[in-house]
């Protein structure tokens, strides 16, 4: 694997009328900065060919919507992606090896945030504040290094973008 993008799901409905937190949807403003965001990584050539998705609706609901813009992926959704560690996130990457040059997962909060936060390394924490945050629908991309790590790419958000707006 060559390539490693986190994207966090959009902004979700603060309960669920079906039930617990597995079942909370997007919101119209989550769907739409899911949309942006597919688009974005994809015109700066950023394509996932392995998409790894959280089974909570939010998740599958953000892959729905930018996935879109990767029409080749292979995606696998997986219950153990729910909520995930970053432990166990990092654990999903050592485990895909090759059988992808450009792994996706949507997930979740915090795993993705301490994910990306280790991925980049101390160095890539300035003081730009790059990695304050991962909002909803935010997308780091990362290089493997030549050394095996990662190099933080790039950070995207959508409000970068014309998203994030009600």
């Amino acid at each position: 694997m060559q390539r490693l993008i986190l994207l966090r799901h959009g902004k979700a409905d603060s309960v669920s009328a079906l039930g617990g937190d597995l079942e909370r949807g997007l919101t119209d403003r989550g769907r739409r900065d899911a949309a942006l965001m597919g688009r974005v990584l994809a015109e700066a050539g950023f394509s996932p060919d392995l998409v790894m998705v959280s089974s909570a609706r939010r998740a599958c609901e953000t892959w729905e919507e930018a996935g879109r813009a990767f029409p080749g992926a292979r995606v696998e959704f997986s219950r153990g992606l729910y909520l995930a560690s970053r432990d166990h996130l990092t654990h999903t990457v050592d485990a895909t090896g090759d059988t992808a040059d450009c792994l996706m997962i949507v997930g979740h909060n915090p795993g993705l945030h301490e994910m990306a936060i280790a991925c980049a390394g101390p160095d890539a924490i300035d003081d730009e504040g790059i990695l304050d945050s991962f909002p909803t629908a935010a997308a780091a991309v990362f290089a493997k290094t030549s050394e095996g790590g990662w190099r933080l790419e790039r950070m995207m958000v959508p409000r970068d973008h014309g998203g994030g707006i009600l």
